[in-house]
């Protein structure tokens, strides 16, 4: 199954990628911080405010619509009658 994910939607998000910024990582806009450093902490156990603390030049909205982005893609096929698999 593949899921369809808008352009607009990606383009949205607060992340650049740019060949001379950390190599073309994707990184939070406006800083050198990758988006895998929150994913990362998170999965390891690190709160967000931890994480926000540790990385300040993230912002707290920028963090959640990294974290909120899935559930939003998930909502949206279901709003428009979507199945997920089983």
């Amino acid at each position: 199954m593949n899921i369809v994910i808008e352009e607009k939607s990606i383009q949205e998000l607060p992340v650049n990628i740019d060949p001379e910024i950390m190599s073309g990582t994707p990184v939070f806009e406006g800083t050198r911080v990758p988006i895998d450093a929150l994913t990362n902490n998170l999965a390891d156990g690190v709160s967000l405010d931890e994480f926000l603390e540790n990385f300040p030049t993230v912002s707290r909205d920028q963090a959640l619509a990294i974290i909120k982005f899935p559930l939003d893609v998930i909502n949206n096929r279901m709003q428009n009658g979507e199945s997920t698999p089983r």
